[in-house]
């Protein structure tokens, strides 16, 4: 593979820590007191899940977070923080790839009347599977230096 300037996986080292700081920015910008002690994030996807054209959503929603609305709003804004981290250091890139993916695309299931969110989470699950599939942690990461996932 000929690339101009940095080699095929050095480039692709640039599209994983691109995608990590997209990930920390999204954690950087939560107002998490509204998170943690008000719990506006859930009370919002809660509202979404409800209005949402889908009943599986709703009743997957009910199952899953409603019961447990603390601990997932401290799922939610940490996932964010912990894949961030995984893909700027590329520590456990492979299982930050999956989790940021699976995230992503549950995202893109729940905002599924929001256009402008569709955008942002379709780029990112799509930058997530070349990122996992072309093994992005070949260069620039710490599962490079200590042989993880050769």
């Amino acid at each position: 593979m000929q690339t101009i300037w940095l080699s095929g996986a050095e480039w692709l080292a640039v599209l994983r820590i691109g995608l990590g700081l997209w990930w920390l920015e999204s954690w950087r910008h939560k107002d998490k007191k509204g998170w943690f002690e008000r719990g506006t994030g859930i009370a919002w996807a809660a509202d979404v899940a409800d209005k949402h054209r889908w009943t599986f959503v709703k009743g997957g929603f009910d199952l899953v977070v409603a019961p447990r609305p603390k601990a997932m709003a401290y799922i939610v804004v940490y996932a964010e923080l912990a894949l961030g981290l995984g893909l700027v250091l590329g520590f456990l890139t492979p299982v930050a790839l999956i989790g940021g993916l699976l995230l992503n695309l549950l995202y893109l299931v729940l905002m599924i009347h929001d256009w402008a969110e569709q955008g942002q989470n379709a780029m990112m699950a799509l930058i997530s599977l070349v990122a996992l599939l072309a093994m992005s942690w070949q260069a620039w990461s710490l599962d490079a230096t200590i042989g993880l996932f050769l």
